[in-house]
């Protein structure tokens, strides 16, 4: 059975951008020495600066990891998807194509770079999705602050890895009972690890894949 992430036009269109993203080199980086790079993945105060730095590199999730979210987002047959780091728009691309499967729905993404806000809308224009995702442009603690839906079934956290709990907190009064969070690189906020994985918090959670937290919102 074909599936809208396995069929025309997107199959086409997510391997082209996965090849893209695998030759594109990061000169943003390159005379910046790793100690400088780790300290800014860790910052809570400098990824405005950042995420101005990577605002050329792709930044996606992996083909395994773009896999997985379409079969999570499937099988829990979600409805409503926040996107925390949209970039591209890769990862928006397999989390649509699971609101198409599911019959329809809204993804909304937030990312901070206008150049890539343009691009995702234009892939998933491309792919035939757009109707189903909103891409908030500007810092995701001002635009995931508002005008959410009233639950939100998968939550994915790809952005500034130090904002997984601030951004977490802003949403986690619509988490339904049964949802998942998935945050990538998650090992960059050991307070977001530590949170989720305290089952006094209200979750189920597990490294995933090796650089995947995968959790689940208890009742």
């Amino acid at each position: 059975m074909n599936t809208t992430l396995t069929s025309a036009p997107l199959a086409q269109l997510l391997t082209r951008l996965f090849k893209q993203a695998d030759d594109a080199g990061s000169p943003a980086f390159a005379d910046v020495s790793r100690e400088e790079v780790q300290r800014l993945m860790h910052s809570k105060t400098e990824y405005l600066d950042l995420y101005g730095r990577l605002k050329d590199m792709w930044l996606p999730v992996s083909r395994e990891t773009g896999t997985l979210l379409y079969m999570l987002a499937r099988s829990a047959r979600a409805q409503h998807i926040v996107e925390f780091g949209t970039s591209f728009g890769i990862s928006t691309l397999h989390l649509a194509a699971a609101l198409r499967d599911n019959g329809g729905g809204r993804l909304i993404g937030s990312e901070f770079e206008p150049g890539k806000v343009m691009k995702a809308r234009e892939h998933l224009m491309e792919a035939g999705l757009a109707d189903l995702a909103e891409i908030r442009e500007g810092d995701a603690l001002k635009t995931l602050a508002t005008d959410l839906p009233e639950t939100i079934d998968l939550l994915l956290l790809d952005g500034a890895k130090a904002l997984y709990p601030d951004v977490l907190a802003l949403v986690e009064d619509r988490l339904r009972p049964g949802s998942l969070i998935v945050a990538d690189n998650a090992d960059f906020s050991p307070e977001y690890l530590a949170y989720v994985r305290e089952p006094g918090n209200g979750y189920l959670s597990v490294p995933f894949g090796g650089d995947v937290e995968l959790s689940l919102r208890l009742g």
